[in-house]
């Protein structure tokens, strides 16, 4: 079928977990890296759309095949992540005591929400992540997304929007200066953040 682009339902939360982590190393098939394969979803994904499923749209080829999630107010997801998401992300993966390996980093993340919380939150509120599987990349649909997510954004009165980034996945960065993205100056070489002003 012919790919469309459609808001959230709540029986596409396993396709995006898929999608999720066949795009998780840099675009990349993460299966097999993390304890368990649900890990980076369970940090990247699934909190969205239960924290948030109005801001999440998902391309749709006849299964789950890429997604935007967005949050409308970091600072907000952020207590709600820590208050309604964290127990039961608790309740299924240890606290890692150090960031040595790749999980324990992973892990890690999934235990610190106010990371989230970048210098510049208060000028780009909003936060997005968007990922489409390699098969549907290059057809636009990746600008599509994002071109829905700011529409719904702006119905909501938010005035800016930012994301983080991969530096390994060098496509998605120049993807996003083509759209307009600005580099944040809180980014760092490893970890890049770029801002729209809506």
């Amino acid at each position: 079928m012919e790919p469309v682009i459609r808001p959230y339902r709540d029986a596409d939360v396993n396709g995006i977990s898929r999608v999720c982590l066949l795009t998780a190393l840099a675009g990349k098939d993460a299966t097999g890296v993390y304890s368990s394969d649900g890990l980076v979803a369970d940090i990247f994904a699934r909190p969205y759309v239960f924290l948030e499923p109005e801001l999440a749209f998902v391309v749709d080829d006849g299964q789950v095949s890429g997604y935007i999630l967005g949050v409308a107010d970091t600072r907000r997801f952020v207590e709600r992540y820590r208050s309604e998401w964290l127990p039961g992300f608790a309740a299924r993966y240890e606290r890692p005591s150090a960031t040595t390996t790749p999980d324990e980093g992973m892990r890690h993340l999934g235990f610190t929400p106010e990371r989230m919380l970048i210098d510049e939150v208060d000028e780009y509120p909003a936060h997005l992540h968007i990922d489409v599987l390699p098969h549907l990349q290059g057809t636009g649909l990746g600008r599509r997304l994002i071109e829905t997510l700011v529409a719904s954004l702006r119905e909501r009165g938010i005035r800016g929007l930012h994301l983080g980034l991969d530096p390994a996945n060098t496509s998605a960065a120049a993807f996003y200066d083509h759209l307009g993205f600005q580099k944040l100056a809180s980014g760092t070489p490893d970890e890049p953040l770029y801002g729209m002003v809506l």
